[in-house]
């Protein structure tokens, strides 16, 4: 029985280094990039960036940010949640969508009404409430499915 526990890093920041090489590891962006995004969290009054963490103890299971884009055309559909991953050994217990929850609920009380994400999945996001609101293209060229959820 592991204990799950969310955190945010504006809040816990001590968790900055290691939560930025575990993003790096998960999704080979560069690590200053999380470093810069992170220390934009912890220093930042905005609402946008903040990033979170699924830890056990003191080991990262889970994580997400929220960015104002997530490397696609539509400037317009922002603010984006981004990198969200769940190790595999501790998927099927609905992490992301408690994760998730806790994103939408932080960023409601921060005073947005709608949050965006961008995916290849198909269905995944439906079963947390999370409606499809159109294709975009991302940096790469390639299209991606663009969710929405409405936070009031």
């Amino acid at each position: 029985n592991e204990t799950y526990n969310i955190i945010s890093l504006q809040l816990q920041p001590q968790w900055r280094m290691t939560a930025a090489c575990w993003f790096y590891r998960k999704w080979n962006i560069p690590m200053e990039e999380y470093l810069t995004s992170i220390d934009d969290c912890i220093q930042g009054n905005a609402p946008i960036p903040q990033w979170y963490l699924v830890v056990v103890g003191q080991n990262i299971v889970g994580g997400a940010g929220v960015i104002a884009n997530d490397f696609h055309d539509r400037k317009d559909l922002t603010p984006n949640i981004c990198a969200l991953y769940v190790e595999p050994e501790h998927r099927g217990r609905r992490l992301a969508g408690k994760l998730l929850a806790y994103i939408c609920e932080d960023m409601r009380c921060r005073g947005l009404d709608v949050l965006y994400l961008v995916t290849e999945h198909v269905s995944f996001y439906e079963k947390y409430g999370w409606g499809f609101q159109c294709m975009v293209q991302g940096d790469d060229g390639e299209p991606m499915r663009m969710y929405y959820k409405y936070l009031y």
